[in-house]
């Protein structure tokens, strides 16, 4: 496979965002040190499963909008929605009809919920999902599953390594629990007056075992916490209906978000009455500042959504994701094995939410070795950060992926043969985002 491709304009173009945006870029997952350095293509256009940089470069993508976007880049079902809608206008000084149908059709795919609200990021969702369980239940304590993300709110980013001017209280009300460990989530109730219990349902590489749902669902209820289940990369990934639906247990409240708009801005927080009309005005209670945005009802994200609730309900994206999946995780793997590299490089993870493992010649994870497989396969016209498909991804762009990553680990057995990715690896290697400093990928001023 020849290597045309240059990063010329993109590094340019790079250096000016360092200038007028920290970190140069708007989230920190997309940021150039998650890249092989001077190798962080800069986008000007997608179709399909395939974007463009503005050096001209094609690549097939993955991971699609932070796995947001899952029927392709420019679905024109939901294209001709928005625009049809937003040619009326986007944002008003009273509800539009537009709320009143996307409420009522997003509470038929979420059966154990009897309310919704909609907002622009699934962080300000799960931060007034924890808002409410604290008031619902007048505790303070958080406990939070050992589960990668979950907001960019004080509560939760005080517990990352990233936590600078963040007061050391806001750590000290989030007790933690191991995921499929019903034990350790009875020891945290136990121990602690607990307002909410905060997990995913399932991730990409882990499934819950059989009774763990059911379990936790029961130790709410036994120590009075509310059950909140985050559902922004489970909701139109492993359902339309949510994992709730998959694994038949209901939270009390329920966190949504990215595919819901396949890319347009938008998020949901759902809940059973009793807590939700706390946030309302047909409470005697006190109120809770629940959700209360600007843009969180704009008509152009709520066409979205309802264009793609219609294409669920008519075509099968997870069905198409999952079968992309499968054949993308077993030509890789097989080609992995036939270069003897199958301890070092792995496809992982549920067919429609597939990640990567890089090891190095000590079988350990390396960051090293994963730049050098992100460096090569993009040299190859491959942009993946994960191996998270969407339904738009074609046989044929399953190959071309195939074709890239056996050429990469021609390159990868060397290095692992040499013992180093000295003479193999360009530049430093990538660093995890939420990081305390910014070595050891710190851009100096130029």
């Amino acid at each position: 496979m020849t290597i045309h491709r240059t990063f010329t304009r993109s590094n340019e173009m790079q250096s000016r965002l360092h200038e007028l945006i920290p970190g140069g870029a708007h989230t920190y997952a997309r940021g150039p040190d998650q890249y092989p350095e001077y190798m962080a293509p800069v986008l000007v256009g997608g179709s399909g499963a395939h974007v463009w940089d503005v050096d001209g470069n094609s690549f097939v993508e993955y991971g699609m909008g932070l796995r947001s976007v899952t029927l392709g880049h420019g679905y024109r079902p939901v294209v001709d929605a928005v625009v049809s809608t937003i040619a009326d206008g986007t944002n008003f000084s009273r509800p539009t009809a537009l709320e009143l149908v996307a409420a009522e059709e997003f509470l038929e795919l979420v059966s154990g919920a009897d309310m919704v609200k909609f907002a622009k990021n699934g962080s300000d969702t799960t931060t007034a999902a924890v808002r409410l369980a604290r008031a619902a239940t007048g505790r303070d304590v958080l406990a939070v599953c050992h589960q990668p993300f979950f907001s960019v709110d004080d509560w939760f980013i005080a517990c990352t390594p990233m936590n600078a001017g963040i007061p050391a209280e806001h750590a000290q009300r989030i007790v933690r629990f191991e995921y499929n460990n019903l034990d350790s989530l009875e020891r945290v109730l136990t121990a602690h007056s607990v307002a909410g219990v905060v997990l995913e349902a399932a991730t990409a590489t882990a499934e819950p075992a059989p009774g763990f749902l059911e379990g936790v669902r029961r130790l709410c209820d036994k120590h009075g916490s509310l059950l909140i289940f985050d559902e922004m990369i489970t909701g139109f990934r492993w359902s339309q209906r949510g994992a709730q639906s998959v694994y038949g247990v209901q939270p009390d409240l329920s966190c949504w978000g990215k595919a819901m708009g396949n890319g347009f801005p938008i998020a949901a927080l759902a809940g059973r009455r009793e807590y939700m009309e706390l946030g309302g005005i047909r409470t005697g209670e006190k109120r809770v500042f629940l959700l209360s945005t600007t843009h969180g009802p704009e008509t152009g994200a709520l066409a979205a959504f309802r264009a793609v609730v219609r294409a669920y309900a008519d075509e099968d994206p997870i069905g198409r994701m999952e079968e992309a999946g499968r054949a993308l995780a077993d030509g890789v793997n097989a080609a992995a094995e036939n270069l003897e590299l199958k301890g070092y490089v792995q496809v992982i993870g549920r067919p429609s939410c597939l990640l990567f493992v890089t090891r190095g010649p000590d079988l350990q994870q390396s960051q090293e070795y994963r730049t050098l497989f992100l460096q090569e396969i993009l040299s190859r016209g491959v942009l993946a950060q994960s191996f998270v498909t969407s339904a738009a991804h074609t046989e044929s762009d399953i190959d071309h992926t195939v074709d890239a990553v056996s050429a990469a680990l021609e390159v990868y057995r060397h290095a692992i043969e040499s013992g180093s990715t000295a003479g193999y690896l360009s530049g430093r290697p990538v660093a995890p985002a939420l990081r305390a400093r910014a070595a050891p990928r710190r851009i100096d001023y130029t």
